[in-house]
Protein backbone atom coordinates (compact mmCIF):
# COMPACT_ATOMS: atom_id res chain seq x y z
CA UNK A 1 0.00 0.00 0.00
CA UNK A 2 1.28 3.45 -0.92
CA UNK A 3 -0.07 7.00 -1.09
CA UNK A 4 -0.19 9.22 -4.15
CA UNK A 5 1.87 11.88 -2.35
CA UNK A 6 4.70 9.35 -1.96
CA UNK A 7 4.85 8.85 -5.74
CA UNK A 8 4.42 12.31 -7.24
CA UNK A 9 7.69 13.95 -8.24
CA UNK A 10 9.66 10.71 -7.92
CA UNK A 11 12.11 9.72 -10.70
CA UNK A 12 11.40 7.52 -13.69
CA UNK A 13 14.42 5.34 -14.46
CA UNK A 14 15.40 3.84 -17.78
CA UNK A 15 16.13 0.13 -18.24
CA UNK A 16 19.77 0.92 -17.41
CA UNK A 17 18.75 2.78 -14.22
CA UNK A 18 19.29 6.34 -15.44
CA UNK A 19 16.82 8.99 -14.24
CA UNK A 20 15.09 10.30 -17.39
CA UNK A 21 11.90 12.02 -16.14
CA UNK A 22 9.68 12.52 -13.11
CA UNK A 23 6.17 11.38 -12.22
CA UNK A 24 3.70 14.23 -12.74
CA UNK A 25 0.44 12.33 -12.22
CA UNK A 26 -1.23 8.91 -12.22
CA UNK A 27 -3.97 8.04 -14.72
CA UNK A 28 -6.96 5.95 -13.60
CA UNK A 29 -9.65 4.41 -15.78
CA UNK A 30 -13.01 5.31 -14.25
CA UNK A 31 -15.86 2.93 -15.00
CA UNK A 32 -18.22 0.81 -12.93
CA UNK A 33 -15.56 -0.70 -10.67
CA UNK A 34 -15.50 0.07 -6.95
CA UNK A 35 -11.70 0.41 -6.99
CA UNK A 36 -10.57 1.84 -10.38
CA UNK A 37 -7.20 0.62 -11.75
CA UNK A 38 -4.13 2.75 -12.46
CA UNK A 39 -3.53 2.42 -16.20
CA UNK A 40 -0.37 4.50 -16.41
CA UNK A 41 1.35 7.70 -15.44
CA UNK A 42 1.98 11.15 -16.82
CA UNK A 43 5.74 11.70 -17.08
CA UNK A 44 7.44 15.07 -17.14
CA UNK A 45 10.69 15.79 -18.96
CA UNK A 46 11.52 19.50 -18.88
CA UNK A 47 8.29 21.06 -20.20
CA UNK A 48 7.07 17.98 -22.01
CA UNK A 49 4.30 15.80 -20.59
CA UNK A 50 3.82 12.33 -22.05
CA UNK A 51 2.01 9.12 -21.12
CA UNK A 52 3.65 5.85 -20.03
CA UNK A 53 1.25 2.88 -19.80
CA UNK A 54 1.36 0.61 -16.73
CA UNK A 55 2.50 -2.31 -18.93
CA UNK A 56 5.83 -0.52 -19.62
CA UNK A 57 6.68 -0.17 -15.92
CA UNK A 58 8.89 -2.84 -14.41
CA UNK A 59 9.03 -1.30 -10.93
CA UNK A 60 6.39 0.95 -9.39
CA UNK A 61 6.61 2.23 -5.83
CA UNK A 62 7.41 5.04 -3.41
CA UNK A 63 11.02 5.18 -4.66
CA UNK A 64 9.87 5.87 -8.21
CA UNK A 65 9.57 3.64 -11.25
CA UNK A 66 11.77 1.77 -13.67
CA UNK A 67 10.90 1.09 -17.28
CA UNK A 68 11.00 -2.35 -18.88
CA UNK A 69 11.61 -0.82 -22.34
CA UNK A 70 13.52 2.06 -23.88
CA UNK A 71 10.86 2.60 -26.55
CA UNK A 72 8.57 5.42 -25.42
CA UNK A 73 5.78 7.39 -27.07
CA UNK A 74 6.79 11.01 -26.47
CA UNK A 75 3.72 12.59 -28.03
CA UNK A 76 2.17 15.23 -25.72
CA UNK A 77 -0.19 13.70 -23.18
CA UNK A 78 -3.89 13.99 -23.98
CA UNK A 79 -6.58 12.69 -21.66
CA UNK A 80 -8.97 10.15 -23.14
CA UNK A 81 -12.64 9.64 -22.26
CA UNK A 82 -13.15 7.90 -18.94
CA UNK A 83 -9.71 8.79 -17.56
CA UNK A 84 -9.16 10.56 -14.25
CA UNK A 85 -5.88 12.19 -13.16
CA UNK A 86 -5.40 11.55 -9.46
CA UNK A 87 -3.36 14.67 -8.67
CA UNK A 88 -5.27 17.07 -10.92
CA UNK A 89 -8.81 15.73 -10.51
CA UNK A 90 -8.87 14.20 -7.02
CA UNK A 91 -6.38 15.85 -4.64
CA UNK A 92 -7.91 18.77 -2.71
CA UNK A 93 -11.30 18.11 -4.30
CA UNK A 94 -14.51 17.46 -2.38
CA UNK A 95 -16.27 14.13 -2.46
CA UNK A 96 -19.42 12.63 -1.01
CA UNK A 97 -18.85 9.87 1.52
CA UNK A 98 -21.96 7.71 1.13
CA UNK A 99 -21.38 5.67 4.30
CA UNK A 100 -20.71 8.75 6.44
CA UNK A 101 -23.33 10.88 4.63
CA UNK A 102 -21.00 13.87 4.48
CA UNK A 103 -18.90 16.00 2.15
CA UNK A 104 -15.15 15.80 2.78
CA UNK A 105 -11.96 17.03 1.13
CA UNK A 106 -9.36 14.63 -0.27
CA UNK A 107 -5.92 15.18 1.28
CA UNK A 108 -4.27 12.11 -0.23
CA UNK A 109 -5.14 9.02 -2.25
CA UNK A 110 -4.37 5.51 -1.03
CA UNK A 111 -3.35 2.85 -3.56
CA UNK A 112 -3.01 -0.93 -3.15
CA UNK A 113 -1.54 -3.60 -5.40
CA UNK A 114 -3.91 -6.44 -6.22
CA UNK A 115 -3.32 -9.17 -8.81
CA UNK A 116 -0.40 -7.19 -10.29
CA UNK A 117 -2.57 -4.10 -10.69
CA UNK A 118 -2.47 -0.90 -8.67
CA UNK A 119 -5.93 0.34 -7.74
CA UNK A 120 -7.45 3.24 -5.78
CA UNK A 121 -8.35 1.82 -2.40
CA UNK A 122 -9.41 4.96 -0.58
CA UNK A 123 -9.29 8.69 0.05
CA UNK A 124 -7.32 9.97 3.03
CA UNK A 125 -9.35 12.84 4.51
CA UNK A 126 -7.33 13.27 7.71
CA UNK A 127 -4.89 16.01 8.69
CA UNK A 128 -2.15 13.39 8.51
CA UNK A 129 -2.82 13.01 4.80
CA UNK A 130 -2.33 16.73 4.31
CA UNK A 131 0.88 16.80 6.39
CA UNK A 132 2.25 13.82 4.43
CA UNK A 133 2.14 15.94 1.29
CA UNK A 134 3.76 18.99 2.89
CA UNK A 135 6.69 17.38 4.66
CA UNK A 136 9.62 15.47 3.19
CA UNK A 137 9.39 11.75 3.89
CA UNK A 138 12.39 11.90 6.20
CA UNK A 139 10.66 14.41 8.48
CA UNK A 140 7.14 13.07 8.43
CA UNK A 141 6.74 10.35 11.03
CA UNK A 142 3.33 10.92 12.64
CA UNK A 143 1.91 7.86 14.34
CA UNK A 144 -1.57 9.32 14.56
CA UNK A 145 -4.22 7.22 12.83
CA UNK A 146 -5.33 8.28 9.38
CA UNK A 147 -8.95 8.40 8.22
CA UNK A 148 -9.33 6.70 4.87
CA UNK A 149 -12.70 6.43 3.12
CA UNK A 150 -13.09 3.24 1.11
CA UNK A 151 -13.36 4.27 -2.55
CA UNK A 152 -16.44 2.09 -3.02
CA UNK A 153 -18.24 4.49 -0.65
CA UNK A 154 -17.41 7.54 -2.78
CA UNK A 155 -20.75 8.64 -4.17
CA UNK A 156 -19.56 11.67 -6.08
CA UNK A 157 -16.25 13.37 -6.80
CA UNK A 158 -16.47 17.14 -7.28
CA UNK A 159 -13.81 17.37 -9.96
CA UNK A 160 -13.67 20.02 -12.68
CA UNK A 161 -12.88 17.37 -15.27
CA UNK A 162 -15.33 16.51 -18.02
CA UNK A 163 -14.97 12.88 -16.94
CA UNK A 164 -17.43 13.75 -14.20
CA UNK A 165 -20.15 12.48 -16.57
CA UNK A 166 -18.47 9.09 -16.65
CA UNK A 167 -18.12 8.77 -12.91
CA UNK A 168 -21.70 9.87 -12.30
CA UNK A 169 -22.98 6.89 -14.31
CA UNK A 170 -21.41 4.63 -11.71
CA UNK A 171 -22.28 6.90 -8.78
CA UNK A 172 -26.03 7.18 -9.41
CA UNK A 173 -26.90 3.91 -7.68
CA UNK A 174 -24.78 4.87 -4.66
CA UNK A 175 -26.44 8.26 -4.28
CA UNK A 176 -29.89 6.73 -4.76
CA UNK A 177 -29.39 4.67 -1.61
CA UNK A 178 -29.63 7.88 0.41
CA UNK A 179 -32.81 9.67 1.38
CA UNK A 180 -33.60 12.71 -0.83
CA UNK A 181 -33.18 14.94 2.24
CA UNK A 182 -29.63 13.61 2.68
CA UNK A 183 -28.83 13.98 -1.03
CA UNK A 184 -30.10 17.57 -0.96
CA UNK A 185 -28.04 18.45 2.12
CA UNK A 186 -24.90 16.98 0.55
CA UNK A 187 -25.54 18.64 -2.82
CA UNK A 188 -26.06 22.03 -1.20
CA UNK A 189 -22.65 21.71 0.48
CA UNK A 190 -21.05 21.66 -3.00
CA UNK A 191 -20.69 24.34 -5.66
CA UNK A 192 -23.67 25.16 -7.94
CA UNK A 193 -22.00 23.33 -10.84
CA UNK A 194 -21.62 20.10 -8.89
CA UNK A 195 -25.06 20.50 -7.31
CA UNK A 196 -26.56 20.45 -10.81
CA UNK A 197 -24.42 17.45 -11.79
CA UNK A 198 -25.82 15.46 -8.88
CA UNK A 199 -29.46 16.27 -9.64
CA UNK A 200 -28.91 15.60 -13.33
CA UNK A 201 -27.48 12.13 -12.59
CA UNK A 202 -30.53 10.93 -10.63
CA UNK A 203 -33.72 9.34 -11.91
CA UNK A 204 -36.59 11.82 -12.37
CA UNK A 205 -38.50 10.79 -9.24
CA UNK A 206 -35.50 10.90 -6.91
CA UNK A 207 -34.17 14.07 -8.57
CA UNK A 208 -37.54 15.81 -8.06
CA UNK A 209 -37.72 14.69 -4.41
CA UNK A 210 -34.16 15.95 -3.91
CA UNK A 211 -34.98 19.31 -5.48
CA UNK A 212 -37.98 19.71 -3.18
CA UNK A 213 -35.66 19.45 -0.18
CA UNK A 214 -33.41 22.28 -1.40
CA UNK A 215 -33.92 25.98 -0.86
CA UNK A 216 -36.04 27.69 -3.52
CA UNK A 217 -33.01 29.70 -4.62
CA UNK A 218 -30.95 26.56 -5.22
CA UNK A 219 -33.86 24.84 -6.93
CA UNK A 220 -34.04 27.71 -9.41
CA UNK A 221 -30.28 27.64 -10.00
CA UNK A 222 -30.34 23.92 -10.79
CA UNK A 223 -33.33 24.19 -13.15
CA UNK A 224 -31.67 27.08 -14.99
CA UNK A 225 -28.57 24.95 -15.58
CA UNK A 226 -30.43 21.83 -16.73
CA UNK A 227 -31.58 21.11 -20.26
CA UNK A 228 -35.07 22.58 -20.76
CA UNK A 229 -36.81 19.24 -21.39
CA UNK A 230 -35.21 17.65 -18.31
CA UNK A 231 -36.07 20.66 -16.15
CA UNK A 232 -39.71 20.45 -17.28
CA UNK A 233 -39.78 16.71 -16.49
CA UNK A 234 -38.60 17.42 -12.95
CA UNK A 235 -41.19 20.17 -12.49
CA UNK A 236 -43.88 17.65 -13.49
CA UNK A 237 -42.59 15.21 -10.86
CA UNK A 238 -42.48 17.83 -8.11
CA UNK A 239 -45.47 18.70 -5.93
CA UNK A 240 -47.48 21.44 -7.69
CA UNK A 241 -46.93 23.91 -4.83
CA UNK A 242 -43.15 23.38 -4.87
CA UNK A 243 -43.09 23.65 -8.66
CA UNK A 244 -45.08 26.90 -8.51
CA UNK A 245 -42.72 28.35 -5.89
CA UNK A 246 -39.58 27.64 -7.92
CA UNK A 247 -41.12 29.00 -11.13
CA UNK A 248 -41.80 32.26 -9.25
CA UNK A 249 -38.08 32.35 -8.40
CA UNK A 250 -37.01 32.07 -12.07
CA UNK A 251 -36.94 35.02 -14.42
CA UNK A 252 -40.13 35.40 -16.46
CA UNK A 253 -38.70 34.20 -19.79
CA UNK A 254 -37.22 31.03 -18.29
CA UNK A 255 -40.39 30.30 -16.34
CA UNK A 256 -42.53 30.66 -19.48
CA UNK A 257 -40.16 28.38 -21.41
CA UNK A 258 -40.37 25.60 -18.81
CA UNK A 259 -44.13 25.89 -18.34
CA UNK A 260 -44.58 25.58 -22.12
CA UNK A 261 -42.59 22.31 -22.06
CA UNK A 262 -44.70 20.74 -19.30
CA UNK A 263 -47.52 18.26 -19.95
CA UNK A 264 -50.98 19.86 -19.93
CA UNK A 265 -52.33 18.17 -16.78
CA UNK A 266 -49.34 19.02 -14.56
CA UNK A 267 -49.07 22.47 -16.14
CA UNK A 268 -52.68 23.31 -15.23
CA UNK A 269 -52.15 22.43 -11.55
CA UNK A 270 -48.99 24.52 -11.31
CA UNK A 271 -50.30 27.56 -13.19
CA UNK A 272 -53.43 27.61 -11.00
CA UNK A 273 -51.27 27.94 -7.87
CA UNK A 274 -49.10 30.72 -9.32
CA UNK A 275 -52.00 33.20 -9.07
CA UNK A 276 -51.87 33.20 -5.26
CA UNK A 277 -49.58 35.29 -3.07
CA UNK A 278 -46.79 33.31 -1.38
CA UNK A 279 -47.76 34.38 2.14
CA UNK A 280 -51.36 33.15 1.88
CA UNK A 281 -53.09 29.79 2.20
CA UNK A 282 -53.37 29.71 -1.59
CA UNK A 283 -49.62 30.22 -1.90
CA UNK A 284 -48.96 27.41 0.60
CA UNK A 285 -51.45 24.86 -0.68
CA UNK A 286 -50.94 21.93 -3.02
CA UNK A 287 -53.49 20.39 -5.36
CA UNK A 288 -52.07 16.92 -4.70
CA UNK A 289 -54.90 15.31 -2.75
CA UNK A 290 -57.40 12.47 -3.03
CA UNK A 291 -61.08 13.31 -3.53
CA UNK A 292 -64.02 10.90 -3.87
CA UNK A 293 -67.80 11.43 -4.02
CA UNK A 294 -69.46 10.73 -0.68
CA UNK A 295 -71.76 8.13 -2.26
CA UNK A 296 -68.85 5.79 -2.95
CA UNK A 297 -68.39 2.68 -0.78
CA UNK A 298 -65.25 2.04 1.25
CA UNK A 299 -64.38 -0.94 -0.95
CA UNK A 300 -64.71 1.13 -4.12
CA UNK A 301 -62.53 3.88 -2.61
CA UNK A 302 -59.75 1.45 -1.71
CA UNK A 303 -59.93 -0.07 -5.21
CA UNK A 304 -59.67 3.44 -6.72
CA UNK A 305 -56.62 4.22 -4.61
CA UNK A 306 -54.92 1.06 -5.84
CA UNK A 307 -55.64 1.93 -9.45
CA UNK A 308 -54.36 5.50 -9.25
CA UNK A 309 -51.44 6.04 -11.61
CA UNK A 310 -49.98 8.60 -9.26
CA UNK A 311 -50.99 9.12 -5.66
CA UNK A 312 -49.88 12.08 -3.53
CA UNK A 313 -46.61 11.65 -1.63
CA UNK A 314 -48.47 11.78 1.68
CA UNK A 315 -52.11 10.74 1.96
CA UNK A 316 -53.38 11.98 5.31
CA UNK A 317 -57.07 12.35 4.59
CA UNK A 318 -59.58 11.54 1.86
CA UNK A 319 -61.71 14.57 0.89
CA UNK A 320 -65.35 13.81 0.03
CA UNK A 321 -67.46 15.87 -2.33
CA UNK A 322 -71.26 16.07 -2.67
CA UNK A 323 -71.34 14.13 -5.93
CA UNK A 324 -69.26 12.86 -8.84
CA UNK A 325 -67.73 15.84 -10.65
CA UNK A 326 -68.56 18.26 -7.84
CA UNK A 327 -65.87 20.15 -5.94
CA UNK A 328 -68.08 21.14 -3.00
CA UNK A 329 -66.53 19.67 0.13
CA UNK A 330 -68.99 17.75 2.30
CA UNK A 331 -66.75 15.68 4.58
CA UNK A 332 -63.35 14.22 5.44
CA UNK A 333 -62.30 10.68 6.27
CA UNK A 334 -58.90 9.53 7.55
CA UNK A 335 -57.03 6.82 5.72
CA UNK A 336 -57.08 4.69 8.89
CA UNK A 337 -60.89 4.78 9.11
CA UNK A 338 -61.17 3.91 5.42
CA UNK A 339 -58.91 0.88 5.71
CA UNK A 340 -60.67 -0.48 8.81
CA UNK A 341 -64.21 0.06 7.46
CA UNK A 342 -66.43 -2.67 6.06
CA UNK A 343 -66.08 -2.59 2.28
CA UNK A 344 -69.85 -2.11 1.79
CA UNK A 345 -70.11 0.95 4.04
CA UNK A 346 -70.73 4.23 2.26
CA UNK A 347 -68.20 7.01 2.77
CA UNK A 348 -70.90 9.49 3.80
CA UNK A 349 -71.65 7.25 6.80
CA UNK A 350 -67.99 7.24 7.83
CA UNK A 351 -67.00 10.84 7.15
CA UNK A 352 -66.56 13.69 9.60
CA UNK A 353 -68.85 16.59 8.80
CA UNK A 354 -67.32 18.94 11.35
CA UNK A 355 -63.83 19.98 10.20
CA UNK A 356 -61.57 22.99 9.93
CA UNK A 357 -61.06 24.88 6.65
CA UNK A 358 -59.30 28.04 5.52
CA UNK A 359 -59.84 30.45 2.65
CA UNK A 360 -57.20 30.97 -0.09
CA UNK A 361 -56.47 34.52 1.03
CA UNK A 362 -55.94 33.69 4.71
CA UNK A 363 -52.43 34.68 5.94
CA UNK A 364 -49.95 31.80 5.87
CA UNK A 365 -48.96 32.20 9.52
CA UNK A 366 -52.59 31.97 10.68
CA UNK A 367 -53.05 28.82 8.59
CA UNK A 368 -49.93 27.28 10.13
CA UNK A 369 -51.10 28.16 13.65
CA UNK A 370 -54.50 26.59 13.00
CA UNK A 371 -52.83 23.36 11.85
CA UNK A 372 -50.72 23.33 15.01
CA UNK A 373 -53.59 24.21 17.38
CA UNK A 374 -55.91 21.50 16.06
CA UNK A 375 -53.12 18.90 15.65
CA UNK A 376 -53.90 18.46 11.96
CA UNK A 377 -51.81 16.77 9.32
CA UNK A 378 -53.45 18.85 6.59
CA UNK A 379 -56.19 21.46 6.26
CA UNK A 380 -58.44 22.00 3.22
CA UNK A 381 -58.53 25.33 1.41
CA UNK A 382 -62.01 26.22 0.15
CA UNK A 383 -63.53 29.17 -1.68
CA UNK A 384 -66.70 31.14 -0.85
CA UNK A 385 -68.86 28.35 -2.30
CA UNK A 386 -67.15 25.75 -0.07
CA UNK A 387 -65.53 24.22 -3.15
CA UNK A 388 -62.21 22.48 -2.52
CA UNK A 389 -59.21 24.30 -4.03
CA UNK A 390 -56.35 22.41 -2.38
CA UNK A 391 -54.80 21.51 0.98
CA UNK A 392 -52.01 22.89 3.17
CA UNK A 393 -49.93 20.09 4.72
CA UNK A 394 -48.22 20.04 8.09
CA UNK A 395 -44.71 20.12 6.62
CA UNK A 396 -45.47 23.44 4.92
CA UNK A 397 -46.89 24.75 8.21
CA UNK A 398 -43.70 23.75 10.01
CA UNK A 399 -41.63 25.85 7.62
CA UNK A 400 -43.69 28.88 8.65
CA UNK A 401 -43.59 28.23 12.40
CA UNK A 402 -40.06 26.93 12.92
CA UNK A 403 -37.24 29.44 13.37
CA UNK A 404 -35.07 29.68 10.25
CA UNK A 405 -32.12 27.98 11.91
CA UNK A 406 -34.17 24.81 12.51
CA UNK A 407 -35.88 24.45 9.12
Amino acid sequence: MIYLSQILGKPIHSVEGESIATIKDLVVRYGNEDHPPVIGLVARYRRRLFFIPRSQLKVFGSAGTQLRTDVLDLRPFSRREGEVLLAKDVLDKQLIDIDGKRVVRVNDVQLVEFNREWRISGADVSLQGFLRRLMPSGFYGSKKPVEVIDWKDVGYLATDSKTVTVQLKSSKDKLSRLHPVEIAQLAEALSPLHRTDIVESLDDEIAADTLEEMSTENQARVLEDLDGERAADLLEEMSPDDAADVLEELDDDKARELVALMEDEEKADVVELMFYENDTAGGLMTTEMVTFPQSMSAGQAIAELREMARTPHMIYYIYLTESEGSRKLSGIITLRVLILADSAERLEDLMRRDFQTVGPGEPAEEVALKIAEYNLLAIPVVDDKEELLGIVTVDDAMEILLPKRFE
